[in-house]
């Protein structure tokens, strides 16, 4: 959600910034609204002061026996009443016309942002780790024949349709083992607190994220109103939503793996081999709500903390600093970790990192109190993958593989698996 008052003052900033997002100037639009709404504000509490005064006096013509001027006030409180109503539903009318235009826009791209309208605009930071040579053509993770046993998208499908999959025996054991071995990285090492949070909420606590209204399609609803996450940061976010927390509090950093629901509106024919795109997935999540000041800081250690997760495992990756038209749309600055994938010989997301600054606080009402003193503020909210649990086990499978279909698995994961170093070509953990 966006401050009306930045608009008001410089409402061409506000469309320059737009802009970059590819959409039209709409402040004109907004302020006018707002005119509205700050009118019909001002002409009730007029009216109100009056009627306050002609009720003070009707006693008065009441006791002096003044019968027409004793109507005459009495007629002219009954209509202040009733001009009060209308101007009350007027700027109510107006509050929500506002409110509607505000949060269906995205969060404005901070300043080094770099312009552009897609993927292809991003600009690469660094790399970090080689793609290792093969003496073999590699192949994607479902055409590994040690993973073949073990990665069921057939029974999956008879089971719920397209997109989803089945993990058995030793490819669902490293698929645990990560998530495992994220958390505990990240709780042990990165000074992240776990939750454990639900996976159904209700619409304000989508909506505080951003997820309601403009995405509603692209997440599943049940029958009684509750919504699946699509990622925990919906539910980390908003473990502060309607609180004013003490400054001293602050950062407050949260992590979780938990199941994620996605319907993939408009995603139809992309991805749809293997199980890089899939309807319900695992992901281990990060969250920090920050002071403003720090939020930016926050950001690359948190880009840091999911970096980390990469280089223990051994897993070639490039980070890219997204363009103002590729961002999500709470998001005033991400970047994304790629992940090298042999068997599509190339990058692919694992990660994103963003910071959100106010804008998600202002939807949920999020606040801290200054240790100085002063007016409670809003805090910033930062989100970022700390990863995708299948997409970094298919980045685990393809680096690993061998010519004889077995997986060699990075040797940070041995502890979580028991001692276990591979997936043998028959699907065993050995």
């Amino acid at each position: 959600m966006h401050d009306i008052r930045a608009i008001r003052e410089n409402p061409a900033a506000f469309d320059a910034a737009l802009a970059l997002r590819g959409l039209s100037p709409v402040s004109s639009d907004i302020l006018a609204i707002d005119e509205a709404r700050r009118a019909a504000i001002t002409q009730a509490e007029t009216a109100q002061a009056d009627r306050n005064a002609a009720s003070k006096e009707v006693g008065k013509a009441k006791a002096s026996g003044d019968e027409a001027e004793f109507e005459r006030l009495r007629t002219l409180v009954a209509a202040k009443k009733d001009e009060i109503a209308r101007l009350d539903e007027e700027a109510k009318a107006r509050d929500a016309e506002l409110t509607a235009i505000l949060e269906s826009l995205p969060n404005l791209p901070a300043s080094d942002v770099p312009e552009g309208a897609d993927e292809a605009d991003n600009v690469e930071q660094h790399r970090r780790g080689t793609p290792r040579v093969f003496d073999f053509t590699p192949v994607e993770h479902y055409d590994i024949a040690g993973v073949k046993p073990g990665m069921d998208f057939e029974t999956a499908a008879k089971l719920s349709g397209a997109r989803f999959v089945t993990l058995k025996g030793a490819v669902a054991r490293v698929h645990r083992a990560l998530a495992q071995f994220m958390l505990d990285t990240h709780t042990e090492e990165n000074g992240l607190t776990e939750v454990n949070a639900p996976v159904l909420v209700r619409d304000e606590t989508m909506y505080g994220t951003g997820q309601l209204p403009k995405f509603a399609e692209d997440s599943y609803q049940t029958t009684n109103g509750w919504w699946l996450i699509p990622t925990s940061e919906v539910t980390l976010t908003s473990l502060d939503a309607g609180n004013t927390i003490d400054e001293a509090t602050l950062p407050r950093r949260y992590t979780a793996h938990s199941l994620c629901f996605r319907s993939e509106a408009g995603s139809a024919g992309r991805d749809t081999s293997g199980m890089l795109r899939q309807h319900q997935f695992e992901k281990v999540e990060m969250v920090s709500i920050t002071h403003p000041d720090q939020s930016d800081a926050e950001q690359l250690r948190m880009l840091a903390c999911a970096e980390g997760i990469l280089d223990k495992l051994n897993i070639p990756y490039r980070t890219v600093l997204l363009c103002a038209g590729d961002m999500g749309f709470g998001a005033t600055r991400t970047f994304d970790i790629e992940a090298w994938l042999p068997g599509q010989n190339t990058y692919r997301e694992i990660s994103s990192v963003s910071t959100c600054g106010a804008f998600q606080a202002r939807r949920m009402n999020a606040r801290f109190k200054p240790s100085g003193g002063g007016k409670p503020e809003f805090v910033h909210t930062l989100n970022g993958s700390g990863l995708a649990v299948g997409r970094c086990l298919i980045a685990v499978l393809e680096n690993g593989q061998n010519a004889d279909g077995s997986v060699s698995l990075p040797e940070a994961l041995h502890p979580w698996l028991g001692g276990k170093t591979q997936i043998t070509a028959e699907g065993a953990l050995a």
